[in-house]
C-alpha cells in the first residue's frame, strides 16, 4: 500500500548543518552520509519535523475511526530495537547522533537502554560519557552504570557511583543493591559490605532475595561463613542462586562437610541442582576426600546431561586427581576438546602431587608446544614436579624457562624455585635465586632457609634468620621448622633449643612439627629422657610425628622399652604405616632381640603390611636409572657388577670393616642374604663412576633412610675415587666429599 503523501516529503534544500549544529563535534562527522526523510504526526511525536536516519525507518500502521490507514513512530520502541541489535560502538555513535537530533538525549528509558549495550558490548567508558551527559539521572541509569562497573569486576569504580548516588539523593532499589554488594564482595570490603546490609535493611528489603543472596556471597567471600549462614537461615524464598551461594561459600571456606550438609537438606526439598553447585559439591567431596560420594555426584552429572559442561569436567578431573585417582583423571582432561589453562594446571598439579612428577613436567612442555600460555599456577606447580624429580638438569631448564619468561620476578615462582634447587641437591643454586629476588616476603625467606635445612646447614641457616630479622621481615611458623631442622640435622641443641622457646617472642605458638623437630634433636643427641619429658609436658596431644622422632631416637640409641611405648603409641595411631613396625624391628635386631623381630613379623603380617622396597636414582647425562637392591636388569649390570668388586677391593684395602649389623636390620630373608655391597645406593655409586668422566659430581636420590654401612662406605668411596656424591635420602641431604659427610655423622 502506498505510503500517504502527508507522511512522506522530499528532503528539502537547505543545507542539514543548520540542523546539527547544536551537537556536539564529535557527532557532527556522522552527518556525512546520505539520510532519508520521514516527517511524524503531530499527534504522536509533536517534538519531531523531520528525522533524518542513514538506516531504514519501520512504522507501524493503525486505522483510525473511519477504518483509514495512518503511520505512527514510537521512538522508544525503535531506538531500544536498534541498540539491541547494535554489536559495535560505530552504531552506538550512529544512534547517538539521531537522539541528538530529535530531542531524545534526556529520554531516560533510551539512555538506560543506551548504558546497558555500551556496557554489553565492553564499552564502559563509553557508557559513562553517555550517563554524565544526562541532565539529571534518577536511579534507573544509576543502576545501568552500577551494574555496567560491577560486571566489569571495576568494583572501586562501581562503589564510587554509588556513593555519588547517594550524595545526589537518589533512592536506591533492590535493582541497585545486588551490583553493589558484589564490588564490595569482589574488594572483600566487608566494612562497606555491612553499611550497604545496614542501607538494604533501612530500604525495607531484608527478605528481597536478589539482594539477600548478594550478602550471602559477600560473606562467604569475606570468610564470614557465620553471617552467610545466619542470611540464608532467615530466608523465606530459597532460589538455586541462595543454594550455590552457601553451599560453594561452605566448600571455600575450609568448610566442606558442611557444605555437603546443606546440599544434601537441599536435595531433600527436591530442589533441582544446576552445574554450578555441583562445582562446589565436587570441589567438598574433594577436600573431604570422599572419593565414593564424589562417584555418585559423577553420575548426577552424566544422568543430567551436564557430562561436558567445562567447569564441571575441570571439577570432576580435580577430585579424581586430589583423590589418587590420578589415570581418571588424565581420561577426563583428554574428554575435552579445548583444554583451558585451568584444565592444564589440574593435571600438571595432580602428576606432581601423586607420585609422577616425570609426567608432569612432560605435560608441561606438551603444552608449550601447543602453545597455550601458561599462567603462575602452571609454572608453581611444574617446579613442584621438577623438586619431587630431583634432576638438577631439569631444575636448571626449569629455571631457565622462567628467566626468560614474564614470571622472572614473580615472587611465588621465585620461592618455588628456591625449594626446587634445594630439593634438587644444590643450596648453592638456590641461593643464587634468592640474592637475585628483588621482592623478598617472609616465604621467600623461610624457604631459603628450609633449604639450608633440608642440607644441614645450620649455620648459614641461623645466620640468614638474623638478616632476615635486620630487614624488617617478621618471621613465621615455618621459619622457624627451618631453623629447628637445620639444628636437628647438625646436631646444634643448644641452638635449637633456645630457638624454639623464642617463637612465643614472636607471637608464634608451636605447631605439632616443631615439637617433632625438638623431639627429634633431643632423641638423635642422646637426650632421650630429656625428651620424653618434654613431651609428657607439652600443652597439646601429641601426634604421629612426635612418637615416631622419639622410636627413631630409640633405634639409634638402642633403648628398647622406652622404643616400645612410643611403638604403642604409634601403633594406636597409625595402625596401617609400615615404616612403624619396620622402625622397631630394626631395634629389636640391633639389640640382637630376635623373638621381637618375630613378634612384628607376625603383628605385619596379620594386618597385611609389607615392607616397602627400597631403590636408588642417579642423574646422568639429564636421565633418571633406578636400582633395587641387587638389581641385575639393567642393561650395563655386568659393567656394573665388575665396578662394584673393584670398589670392594679398593675399600678392603683401605681398612673398611662393613657394619654386619646393618644387614640384620631389614625383616625380609632375601635382603640378609644379599651382600651388604649390593644395596641400591652402591649400585647407583658404580653405575655413575662408569658412565661419567673423573670428576664428576654424582647425585643419587634415595627412597629410604641411608644405612649406617653404606654411609660409611660411601664417605671412603668420596676419597678413594676423587668424587663428590650428594645423596637425598627420606630425611635429608648428604654431601659427601674427601672422605667426609656434610652431616657430621649426624642422621
Amino acid at each position: 500500500m502506498a505510503l500517504s503523501q502527508s507522511l512522506l516529503r522530499a528532503i528539502p534544500t537547505c543545507s542539514f548543518l543548520s540542523l546539527s549544529s547544536s551537537l556536539p563535534s564529535t557527532l557532527r562527522r556522522l552527518y556525512a552520509s546520505p539520510f532519508k526523510l520521514f516527517e511524524f504526526p503531530a499527534s504522536k511525536f509533536s517534538c519531531l519535523g523531520y528525522c533524518y536516519s542513514s538506516l531504514p525507518l519501520t512504522l507501524d500502521h493503525n486505522f483510525d475511526n473511519n477504518n483509514n490507514l495512518y503511520y505512527t513512530f514510537e521512538p522508544e520502541a525503535y531506538y531500544t530495537s536498534l541498540l539491541s541489535k547494535s554489536t559495535h560502538k560505530s552504531f552506538l555513535n550512529q544512534i547517538h547522533a539521531q537522539l541528538f537530533t530529535f530531542g531524545l538525549q534526556n529520554n531516560g528509558y533510551i539512555i538506560t537502554k543506551f548504558i546497558h549495550v555500551s556496557s554489553n558490548i565492553g564499552e564502559i567508558i563509553y557508557a559513562r560519557k553517555i550517563f554524565d551527559e544526562f541532565s539529571d539521572p534518577y536511579v534507573f541509569l544509576w543502576n545501568a552504570i552500577i551494574r555496567g562497573y560491577s560486571s566489569h569486576n571495576m568494583f572501586h569504580e562501581a562503589i564510587d557511583m554509588y556513593n555519588n548516588m547517594q550524595e545526589a539523593y537518589v533512592s536506591p532499589d533492590c535493582f541497585t543493591f545486588p551490583h553493589v554488594l558484589k564490588a564490595c564482595s569482589g574488594l572483600s570490603a566487608v566494612k562497606y559490605g555491612q553499611a550497604v546490609h545496614a542501607q538494604a535493611f533501612r530500604h525495607g528489603l531484608e527478605s528481597d532475595v536478589f539482594v539477600q543472596n548478594g550478602l550471602v556471597t559477600l560473606y562467604t567471600k569475606c570468610r564470614k561463613i557465620e553471617l552467610a549462614r545466619i542470611i540464608f537461615d532467615r530466608l523465606v524464598e530459597r532460589n538455586i542462586v541462595s543454594w550455590t551461594s552457601i553451599i560453594s561459600g561452605c566448600a571455600q571456606n575450609g568448610q566442606p562437610i558442611e557444605a555437603l550438609r546443606i546440599f544434601c537438606e537441599m536435595r531433600k526439598l527436591n530442589v533441582e541442582p544446576d552445574w554450578i553447585v555441583l562445582v562446589s559439591v565436587l570441589r567438598a567431596y574433594s577436600d573431604a576426600e570422599d572419593l565414593e560420594q564424589g562417584k555418585c555426584v559423577h553420575s548426577l552429572v552424566m544422568k543430567m546431561g551436564l557430562e561436558y559442561e567445562p567447569d564441571l569436567l575441570i571439577a570432576l578431573t580435580a577430585m579424581y586427581s586430589k583423590c589418587g585417582q590420578i589415570m581418571v583423571a588424565k581420561l577426563l582432561f583428554d574428554l575435552m576438546e579445548v583444554q583451558d589453562v585451568i584444565l592444564w594446571n589440574v593435571m600438571i598439579s595432580g602428576f606432581a602431587k601423586n607420585g609422577h612428577a616425570s609426567k608432569a613436567v612432560e605435560l608441561f612442555q606438551k603444552m608449550l608446544m601447543r602453545n597455550i600460555r601458561p599462567d603462575s599456577v602452571t609454572v608453581q606447580s611444574t617446579i613442584l614436579a621438577c623438586a619431587h624429580v630431583g634432576s638438577l638438569d631439569q631444575a636448571r631448564w626449569m629455571d631457565n624457562y622462567v628467566y626468560n619468561s614474564k614470571f622472572r620476578d614473580d615472587i611465588c615462582v621465585k620461592t618455588a624455585l628456591i625449594d626446587m634447587y634445594a630439593k634438587s641437591g644444590s643450596v648453592e643454586l638456590a641461593r643464587k635465586v634468592f640474592d637475585q629476588s628483588i621482592h623478598r616476603d617472609v616465604v621467600l625467606w623461610s624457604a631459603m632457609i628450609v633449604g639450608y635445612g633440608l642440607h644441614g646447614r645450620a649455620r648459614e641457616a641461623i645466620d640468614l634468620f638474623t638478616m632476615m630479622k635486620s630487614a624488617g621481615v617478621h618471621p613465621n611458623d615455618v621459619t622457624f621448622i627451618g631453623l629447628l631442622t637445620a639444628c636437628n640435622h647438625s646436631g646444634l641443641v643448644k641452638e635449637g633449643w633456645e630457638l624454639f622457646h623464642s617463637m612465643r617472642l614472636y607471637g608464634i605458638e608451636p605447631r605439632h612439627q616443631h615439637y617433632a623437630c625438638v623431639v627429634d634433636l633431643l632423641g638423635r643427641s642422646g637426650h632421650l629422657e630429656k625428651a620424653y619429658n618434654f613431651i609428657q609436658n607439652m600443652p597439646i596431644e601429641p601426634a604421629v610425628s612426635i612418637w615416631g622422632a622419639l622410636l627413631s631416637a630409640c633405634k639409634i640409641h638402642r633403648h628398647v622399652k622406652l622404643g616400645e611405648y612410643a611403638a604403642e603409641k604409634l601403633f594406636s595411631l597409625d595402625p596401617l604405616n609400615t615404616g612403624h613396625y619396620v622402625q622397631l624391628s630394626n631395634l629389636y635386631a640391633s639389640t640382637r632381640m630376635w623373638e621381637g623381630v618375630a613378634k612384628v613379623r607376625v603383628l605385619m603380617k596379620e594386618k597385611g603390611l609389607t615392607k616397602d622396597l627400597g631403590y636408588s636414582m642417579i642423574e646422568v647425562n639429564g636421565k633418571l636409572q633406578a636400582f633395587r637392591m641387587g638389581d641385575k636388569s639393567h642393561p650395563r649390570s655386568e659393567d656394573i657388577y665388575k665396578e662394584l668388586e673393584i670398589l670392594e677391593r679398593k675399600l678392603m684395602e683401605a681398612g673398611f670393616v662393613p657394619d654386619a649389623e646393618s644387614a640384620l636390620h631389614d625383616l625380609d630373608t632375601e635382603d640378609k642374604q644379599v651382600s651388604l655391597c649390593n644395596h641400591s645406593e652402591r649400585l647407583a655409586i658404580a653405575y655413575g663412576l662408569i658412565s661419567t668422566p673423573p670428576g664428576t659430581t654424582l647425585r643419587i636420590t634415595k627412597n629410604l633412610r641411608a644405612c649406617v654401612n653404606c654411609h660409611s662406605a660411601t664417605k671412603l668411596i668420596t676419597k678413594l675415587v676423587n668424587r663428590e656424591i650428594v645423596v637425598r635420602d627420606a630425611n635429608r641431604f648428604h654431601h659427601f666429599k674427601d672422605g667426609f659427610c656434610s652431616c657430621g655423622d649426624f642422621w
